[in-house]
């Protein structure tokens, strides 16, 4: 049927859209959310060229890394607001360009200081994916599909950090990471053109009925804003506990996984470099599917504290024993991380558990509040445990690189455990929301 114009021009709509054509639009934006999850355990493979190239300690290292997160942290209450004010379409497009322009200028970068540059440009750029993503769902999606576009969009961000593994590395050892990194700028802007031609906000700007119900918003709430949102939030105990626990959560598997992983698992199991990345491949995969069970759980059990403890507590328990415990047979140091990465997906109760935790008016500005807890481990952890790394280092080389001990390590990943264990116990003291929504 075609679209027909009425007097003032307008489409006639013409019911729900297609289905094919719903996930066809969600799919382009998914691909952005792939990158930047792909940005994110970049530097984990690169380790070795990054060190040599920019002449970096652990300490700085960490830093480089953590760049993306300063900023993707920084932009995550904003996002939401900007989402509401300017559209999916122009935020995505726009962030995709952006995020281009990042990792060329990394690609480039002459020096520690522009290369930081780069990646706090691309944290910044990529920061505006997930809620995007999740802006479209809901106006293209009907609501009995929104928890599974959500849990297939984290699956594509960590199929992006997968491919940040082993691919990456095989890409870089061929090429050089200067040209490979090239190329993603080129891949990133393509995709942001894409989104801006072929993504469209709502289903009416291509004459079919919305999913998205509208609540227009009292002109108390117009006027006050992001920050006077977040300070009604902050009034809510679960708020403050729930922004602190994923820190660890995610802080771990992003902090082994997206930086310290490959060059721990060279050095102290003797693996190369394609095996060690293979290792934080597993991790990640597992967390991937760690999340939609966790979820599934927590929604059949209708409660979200005991589900996310357990999850918690199991993972911090993984990974106590991988720091701990020196030459650890293969299969076993596989099984943990297997393990540790699995009982990780239980941060997804985290953002629903959250949203429950304040009245729905504030349901966004929670998630995006939430969301900035889970970058707050990573931003921190990364640079952190290299600057332990460089304190314990003991004058030691090898080919021009410096080399950390087991036990330089072990000082280093505790504060990783630490956050983990101390998230745990701050979950004894969160409210049950019993799967119900405040008011």
């Amino acid at each position: 049927m075609s679209i027909r114009a009425d007097s003032v021009g307008e489409l006639v709509q013409r019911g729900y859209p297609p289905a094919t054509l719903a996930w066809g639009i969600w799919a382009l934006a998914a691909q952005f959310y792939l990158l930047g999850f792909f940005q994110r355990v970049a530097p984990a493979v690169m380790t070795t060229e990054l060190t040599v190239e920019f002449q970096l300690g652990a300490a700085s290292l960490g830093s480089l890394s953590a760049f993306y997160f300063y900023a993707y942290a920084a932009m995550q209450l904003p996002t939401g607001l900007l989402a509401d004010r300017v559209g999916p379409r122009r935020l995505l497009a726009a962030g995709a360009v952006l995020a281009g322009a990042g990792t060329l200028l990394f690609a480039l970068a002459p020096n520690l200081a522009w290369a930081s540059c780069g990646r706090l440009l691309i944290g910044g750029a990529v920061a505006v994916a997930f809620v995007g993503l999740l802006k479209l769902s809901s106006h293209w999606m009907p609501p009995q599909r929104f928890a599974l576009a959500t849990g297939l969009a984290l699956l594509c961000g960590v199929l992006g950090a997968i491919l940040g593994g082993v691919p990456l590395r095989m890409l870089v050892v061929a090429f050089g990471w200067r040209p490979v990194m090239a190329a993603c700028a080129v891949i990133t802007v393509l995709v942001g053109a894409l989104v801006w031609l072929l993504v469209r906000d709502d289903p009416a700007d291509k004459g079919y009925t919305s999913y998205a119900q509208s609540h227009p918003l009292a002109p108390a709430q117009r006027r006050s804003g992001v920050l006077a949102g977040l300070a009604r939030i902050l009034a809510f105990r679960n708020a403050w506990l729930l922004f602190l626990v994923p820190g660890g959560v995610v802080g771990c598997v992003t902090t082994f996984a997206g930086l310290w992983g490959v060059p721990f698992l060279t050095t102290q199991y003797g693996l190369a470099d394609t095996d060690a990345a293979a290792l934080c491949s597993l991790l990640l995969a597992a967390w991937a599917v760690g999340g939609p069970v966790f979820g599934g759980i927590s929604d059949r059990l209708r409660q979200r504290r005991l589900p996310y403890l357990l999850g918690s507590a199991l993972a911090a328990g993984a990974w106590a024993l991988v720091v701990a415990v020196p030459e650890l047979p293969l299969l076993a140091l596989s099984l943990l991380l297997a393990l540790a990465g699995f009982a990780s997906g239980c941060m997804v109760i985290g953002f629903a558990h959250m949203k429950e935790s304040v009245p729905q008016p504030l349901a966004g500005t929670a998630t995006g509040f939430c969301n900035t807890g889970v970058m707050i481990g990573p931003m921190l952890l990364q640079p952190a445990v290299g600057w332990v790394l460089d304190r314990r280092w003991d004058g030691s080389t090898l080919e021009g690189l410096r080399v950390y001990q087991f036990a330089d390590y072990r000082a280093g990943f505790a504060l990783m455990v630490g956050w983990a264990l101390v998230g745990t116990l701050l979950l004894l003291f969160t409210r049950e929301t019993g799967c119900r929504q405040a008011v």
